[in-house]
């Protein structure tokens, strides 16, 4: 070797021959090197089997220096007899064989490595590669203080390293502390460790000993980090196991002192207990199968296992739920009837059409039950119908309130893959009431929402579908149940929210407001008889007056149904009960001059009719949810101006209903008595009281038609009349909703005449007969015929309006002498 070499570089002496000096450019056999990188003064085994690479082997050993030039492959993919100069990199390491043995065609050898080399060109491919290279010089220190600490810093993590490694010979582990030499030490710890390919190689190309040592230091950092992950996560399994091993010796020891103790049967007993009661229960045979399964695979568990408790639970709900237990029923319909009368006042169309759906059962035991959909406002009785229709039957009754309900997992359960999986509300209900035919109420139906998790109302599709629910399977039992037999009832204060397929399953029976006379009725047969006895006392201490219920039904509460007015009535008991604890015993009397004394101010003035009405204020009906109201339409012309003005908070369809009011009255202003010129010059504004709350519909159209027609003509709409209906601008009357609740509004209010389309001459039949026969209704077919029974014959004086051009502008304070007024009539 050259001399410049030998003083910078330490070589081993007891493994390079002095002799074998290495010129600066020479040719070499080349041998390709798979995920290999060989490095100066290492000592690495190699198999060479390869038809190309042995040659190369076998003619380097032909040569008395036995050197041959070992360079790693760009990818592991190419192999020795494919590569080709490209395939190589360009710096590799030049090695001397020491030893060579063959065994089953394939040569060992032992080789040492001695000189970087470089490739400066390719002379031959075939049949074996071989290359002109040329030494590179030795490593040189750019800043002794750096390169002294990364040998420092790698000495240190050497130790790291070796701590972790216990099985370490111990000649490497003393081979590695006594390597002083930085460059040594990172040729060696790379071709111990696994650093990659692409890492090795950056460090035999490095041309200075501070490029090697921080190259070697980042790889043996990250292999430290490596090996201390892989320590902890050694320490926690082995943790863990001997938890699991101590865990098996004290359970085992456990078995031991029950033996003992004579209570080693517990799992036995839990099995056999089991098995009993699924060869007693009276199950389908689907069911008796999958349940002896799941048994047979309880039997092979240790009572530990978390699978053993999960098919415990599953079996228990399994034999608890009443597959073919049934109530008995007693279907009289004459008891029926009157337990319905003894529940509800009133309501006679609804217990018809339920005694209608009793007698088919009865009259067909094997029938499928109807599925009924109670709709209406609050406290209109639709739980309490749906008690009554349990208790008319001789079934259990049960309610489920779907009010809020976002998960489809809250009706058909959860899959037993879940930690915490049960059975779905319907599954749940049938353990607790214990008979396959139940009256079971849902109630709030339609205010189920829907997110990520489902819709409950796409799993109702299927339980309230009678071709569907006799096999309805639960995700958590996975079993056909039969919910066909099940008197499904459901409860909804509107019907936009449900879906229409839901809808479609369902027959809807509507429950409407009750009249004052009902509300009194209801109040004096169940209200007030109920919170004496809640309230602790007897009937002969308090007593409510008729006039009493009429004040608190008309101005303490407002709804369509009585639960603000039992609320209201259990106050005047509780005052009652305080004046009885305190020793008073007279007999209290309630009227309705003394409720204000109890109560306070009334908290609502209802609209009233009034006595006089003038033109352009016509008394309309409106529909609400807690029941209905009347109100009243203003309108007004603006002189000088043009254009609809609408305020009140009005929605668009309401309008629109405006809009085409006033368009039909101006198409057709001759037919009814009205000069066009007045419309054409002068605006109006349409304003419609109770300004802060929204309303919306097309109901009101007859009655902004009514309105408008009475400012145009001058005649007033007469004040004992109330009207609804939908108008188009050819001059129909369309048919609207909520014919009874707003009838009787207006019969609150002191009404006695009210106009109705002709189409909903049918829904009259819905409106209590004491309240028709004080009723005079007429029916409009065009809105010609509305406004003819609304507008009373004449204007008065005082009431006619301008009907010329001057008159407006007189009424509008505008100076205008005689020769202007002429001139504007031309």
């Amino acid at each position: 070797m050259a001399e410049e070499n030998t003083q910078n570089q330490t070589q081993n002496t007891q493994n390079v021959v002095a002799a074998a000096a290495v010129p600066r450019q020479f040719e070499i056999a080349v041998l390709p090197l798979q995920n290999t990188t060989l490095f100066p003064e290492t000592v690495v085994p190699l198999a060479v089997g390869r038809e190309r690479s042995v040659k190369a082997a076998e003619f380097a050993l032909s040569t008395e220096e036995k050197l041959i030039c070992c360079i790693t492959t760009k990818s592991p993919d190419v192999t020795g007899n494919d590569a080709v100069a490209a395939d190589l990199f360009e710096v590799g390491t030049v090695v001397n064989i020491k030893r060579m043995m063959r065994a089953d065609h394939v040569m060992q050898l032992i080789v040492q490595g001695v000189e970087r080399v470089r490739v400066l060109s390719w002379s031959q491919e075939q049949p074996f590669l071989k290359a002109k290279v040329e030494v590179l010089p030795v490593l040189k220190i750019v800043d002794n203080e750096e390169v002294e600490a990364l040998k420092r810093n790698i000495q240190s993590l050497v130790q790291q390293a070796l701590a972790m490694l216990p099985n370490i010979p111990p000649e490497i582990r003393m081979a590695v502390m006594s390597q002083n030499n930085p460059v040594q030490l990172s040729y060696f710890l790379a071709s111990v460790l696994e650093l990659g390919v692409e890492t090795e190689q950056k460090m035999l190309e490095a041309e200075t000993v501070d490029a090697l040592l921080t190259l070697s230091h980042a790889a043996l950092s990250r292999e430290v980090e490596i090996m201390q992950i892989r320590s902890k996560i050694a320490t926690e399994a082995q943790t863990e196991m001997d938890k699991s091993q101590r865990d098996y010796i004290l359970r085992q020891q456990l078995k031991a002192i029950q033996k003992e103790l004579g209570e080693d049967e517990g799992e036995k007993a839990d099995a056999d207990a089991l098995r009993e009661r699924l060869e007693t229960a009276d199950l389908p045979e689907e069911v008796r199968k999958e349940a002896e399964r799941e048994l047979r695979r309880m039997e092979q568990l240790p009572q530990a296992a978390p699978d053993y408790h999960v098919i415990r639970t599953y079996l228990e709900y399994v034999l608890e739920l009443p597959w073919k237990k049934a109530s008995e029923e007693k279907l009289d319909l004459n008891e029926a009837r009157k337990v319905l009368d003894e529940d509800h006042y009133g309501l006679e169309d609804i217990k018809k059409r339920i005694l209608e759906s009793l007698a088919v059962v009865k009259l067909r035991p094997d029938s499928k039950s109807p599925i009924i959909l109670f709709v209406g406002p609050p406290g209109v009785g639709k739980t309490s119908l749906g008690r009554s229709i349990a208790r008319a039957m001789g079934r259990e009754f049960e309610r489920i309130s779907l009010g809020g309900v976002r998960d489809e997992s809250e009706l058909r359960g959860h899959r037993r893959t879940y930690v915490g999986s049960m059975p779905g509300r319907i599954i749940q209900t049938l353990r607790r009431v214990g008979v396959n035919n139940p009256v079971l109420m849902l109630d709030e139906i339609d205010k189920m929402g829907n997110d990520y998790r489902g819709d409950p109302a796409a799993a109702l599709l299927e339980i309230l579908d009678p071709q569907q629910n006799h096999t309805f399977r639960d995700h958590y039992l996975d079993l056909p149940f039969d919910l066909s037999k099940i008197f499904f009832i459901a409860t909804a204060n509107q019907l936009a929210p449900i879906p229409a397929p839901l809808r479609d399953r369902m027959e809807i029976i509507s429950l409407a407001g009750y009249s004052d006379i009902e509300k009194l009725n209801i109040a004096k047969q169940y209200l007030i008889p109920r919170q004496i006895n809640e309230n602790g006392l007897q009937p002969e201490q308090i007593e409510i007056t008729d006039d009493a219920v009429n004040l608190l039904t008309a101005r303490y509460t407002r709804e369509a149904g009585v639960r603000q007015l039992e609320r209201t009535i259990g106050n005047l008991a509780r005052k009652v009960a305080l004046k009885v604890a305190q020793g008073d015993t007279e007999k209290v009397t309630i009227t309705a001059d003394e409720i204000k004394g109890y109560l306070g101010a009334p908290h609502f003035y209802p609209e009233k009719a009034r006595e006089e009405l003038p033109a352009g204020v016509a008394t309309g009906m409106a529909w609400t949810e807690m029941g209905g109201e009347v109100l009243f339409i203003e309108a007004t012309l603006l002189p000088g101006g043009s254009g609809l003005t609408l305020t009140g908070q009005l929605g668009d369809v309401m309008k629109e209903s405006a809009q085409a009011a006033r368009s039909y009255l101006w198409a057709h202003a001759a037919e009814i008595g009205i000069d066009p010129e007045i419309i054409k010059s002068n605006g109006v504004h349409v304003h419609v009281p109770a300004g802060a709350i929204p309303k919306d519909g097309p109901s009101a159209g007859v009655t902004m038609a009514s309105a408008m027609a009475s400012l145009y003509t001058g005649r007033k709409v007469r004040s004992d009349t109330s009207m609804t209906g939908e108008i188009t601008l050819s001059g129909l009357v369309f048919p609207v909703g909520g014919i009874k609740e707003k009838v009787l509004a207006a019969h609150r209010a002191g009404i006695r005449r009210i106009i109705l389309p002709q189409r909903n001459e049918a829904d009259i039949e819905e409106i209590p007969e004491e309240v028709r026969n004080e009723l005079e209704i007429v029916f409009a077919l065009h809105i010609r015929d509305a406004i003819n029974a609304a507008l009373e014959t004449k204007a008065t004086d005082a009431l006619v309006l301008p009907t010329k051009l001057e008159d407006l502008h007189q009424r509008a304070g505008n100076n205008i002498n005689e020769e202007q007024l002429i001139a504007k009539k031309n």
